[in-house]
């Protein structure tokens, strides 16, 4: 099915919008100032208001309640301060750059904080990648951000009792700015969600007896876009000798096979045998399709069926549990959760959850079962909420974006026989499909009755 074929930016107004939410959200929280931390791996917050994320050093936004802001930032990213999408001054700290870079001329932490009107007394955020939520935990005092940051900041402001950890701010799935997204954001991040499934559906179609990892693993990239996860491709026994990427090794008939490929704003996951028929499965798996996929594809299916606006995560996880009890198919982690620029964001899905799923909201299907003896299924993809006004700006402004999404309703619906409420958009193309016999191209997983 059609992938969007290029990348859609994000507007000033979008970002514009990006800033007011945060501001608003400090001023209700009553902080004073908000350090929004970033690296390699976690810089999705950062990029929220910045539009850009780290590339290898470290950095951190300092951003005020009246608005100003600065940007701390390394040797080689202290550039980018000209490109921030919104206003910023630019602080040079070496201390962000990699290992054994000159470290002057900069300052120190405590030095950017003070160019930055940082001052005792005020209440400030700091606002990293994670939340802690078990039971017991005040998890506005737990800071994952490096200690020589939050340090620093502690030691400017006046004590520990002035600052907390805001990464809630952004990415609390009962109110985060970052847990609902626009037009704009949902045409920008289907660019992603639906090349990633485009690809993982060539590379099925090119699976076959002898074909190796390395090969299979060409398809798995598209346009230089980064990935958001380790991309996996794997034959047989995954992490031999702790090796996580695609290796030369052959397919061969009869063995389990993995496939994961995400890009910003989605993930596709795919899994099964490489065997065309039932008969060829290995013997421990001989019932692999009645005790995996058809269970496994029947919750999916329910996941589909019940998500929608004012639907809550408590309701959702009721759903999965009752289609695919935990204590018979193993399942563990969150049966769904939020996703943007990086995969996993934050779940609202969790037993007992209040938190009703808002327009805007995007979310995975995840489902993951573990069987003992069977290989496991998997059709995980995204879709995104929207309510009759959302949609409507999406038909006007991208009338392509819409009608695509519009596209893959119409399989799931008539084609699988999975029903949709009206708000359920698919971002991906491969949206309920699933193939456990993966040798097999003529025949996939379909709800026999309608619901």
């Amino acid at each position: 099915m059609e992938a969007a074929p290029e990348p859609i930016d994000l507007t000033d107004d979008t970002m514009k919008l990006h800033k007011h939410r945060v501001l608003e959200q400090m001023k209700l929280q009553e902080l004073d100032v908000l350090l929004i931390y970033a690296d390699r791996e976690h810089g999705t917050n950062f990029g929220y208001l910045t539009g850009f994320e780290p590339r290898f050093e470290e950095a951190v936004l300092i951003l005020h309640r009246d608005g100003s802001a600065w940007l701390m930032l390394g040797n080689e990213s202290l550039r980018m301060a000209d490109y921030s999408r919104i206003p910023v001054k630019a602080l040079h700290v070496p201390y962000f750059s990699l290992p054994n870079q000159p470290m002057d001329p900069g300052m120190s932490v405590s030095e950017a904080l003070e160019a930055a009107s940082v001052r005792e007394g005020m209440r400030a955020g700091i606002a990293g990648w994670k939340m802690f939520t078990a039971p017991g935990l005040d998890n506005r005092k737990i800071y994952e951000v490096p200690y020589y940051i939050t340090d620093a900041l502690i030691r400017k402001v006046g004590g520990s009792k002035a600052v907390i950890n805001a990464t809630g701010l952004f990415i609390d799935p009962a109110n985060g700015v970052r847990t609902t997204v626009g037009a704009n954001e949902i045409a920008h991040y289907e660019y992603g969600a639906s090349q990633a499934s485009s690809c993982v559906m060539k590379m099925l179609d090119e699976i076959r007896e002898g074909a190796r990892e390395t090969d299979l693993a060409e398809y798995l990239a598209v346009q230089g876009q980064p990935v958001s996860v380790q991309t996996i491709c794997a034959a047989g026994e995954r992490f031999t000798n702790a090796v996580v990427a695609p290796r030369p090794k052959k397919l061969c008939r009869g063995e389990r096979f993995t496939t994961t490929m995400g890009l910003r704003g989605g993930l596709t996951s795919r899994c099964g045998y490489v065997v065309k028929t039932e008969q060829e499965l290995p013997e421990p798996a001989f019932d692999y399709l009645e005790r995996v996929v058809k269970p496994y594809y029947a919750a999916a299916a329910a996941w589909y069926a019940a998500i929608g606006v004012g639907v809550t995560g408590g309701q959702m996880y009721r759903t999965v549990e009752q289609a695919a009890p935990p204590e018979k198919y193993g399942w563990t982690l969150n049966p769904g959760h939020l996703t943007a620029g990086e995969e996993w964001m934050s779940s609202p899905i969790f037993r007992d959850s209040e938190i009703r799923l808002r327009s805007g909201m995007m979310l995975q299907m995840d489902i993951i079962f573990s069987i003992p003896g069977c290989g496991g299924a998997n059709a995980e993809d995204g879709i995104v909420l929207a309510n009759e006004q959302l949609r409507q700006e999406l038909m006007r402004d991208y009338p392509k974006v819409y009608s695509r999404m519009q596209k893959r309703r119409e399989y799931m619906m008539n084609i699988l026989n999975i029903p949709l409420k009206p708000e359920v958009l698919p971002m991906a193309g491969s949206e309920g499909y699933l193939r456990p016999f993966l040798l097999n191209r003529e025949k996939g997983m379909r709800i026999k009755d309608q619901f």
